[in-house]
């Protein structure tokens, strides 16, 4: 299988992921602090949101690179 071809499925598979779930979160540590043996820190939780048009253009490029002829 081709480097080209497997591009083409990563792209299908993150583009259906991302019309399923629309959106993720993650956390970022922002701020930390240690005094002797108290330790403070702050984390912000953020969330990203994918837009329709970029699952449906990340699953039609994937499409694309499947469906093209290769060049010998």
């Amino acid at each position: 299988m081709s480097v080209v071809k497997i591009v083409g499925i990563v792209l299908i598979a993150a583009g259906v992921l991302g019309l399923v779930y629309g959106s993720f979160s993650y956390t970022k540590e922002t701020h930390s602090t240690k005094i002797g043996s108290l330790e403070l820190s702050m984390k912000d939780k953020k969330r990203v949101n994918v837009p329709v048009w970029a699952g449906v253009g990340a699953m039609v490029a994937g499409g694309l690179l499947l469906l093209a002829p290769r060049k010998s």
